[in-house]
């Protein structure tokens, strides 16, 4: 086991109808099933549709860290 890690970071767009909460899990949820060893996130931008003057649609880009594995 090394005493240090290495990380990678990508860039993700998650989707809800619902909320940006669920936009971001979304994404995490999706990203989980190729990627191991996610460790955090940052929101980078949050966007949404607009339909009947109300916020119909939510997208937020992340930025995911994950850890390489073994170190």
């Amino acid at each position: 086991m090394s005493d240090h890690h290495t990380y990678k970071k990508i860039e993700l767009v998650g989707s809800s109808p619902t909320s940006i909460e669920e936009a971001i899990n979304n994404a995490l949820a999706e990203a989980a099933k190729s990627i191991k060893h996610l460790e955090w996130f940052e929101v980078i931008d949050t966007r949404g549709h607009i339909q009947g003057n109300k916020a119909a649609h939510f997208q937020v880009t992340l930025k995911v860290g994950f850890r390489i594995a073994n170190s």
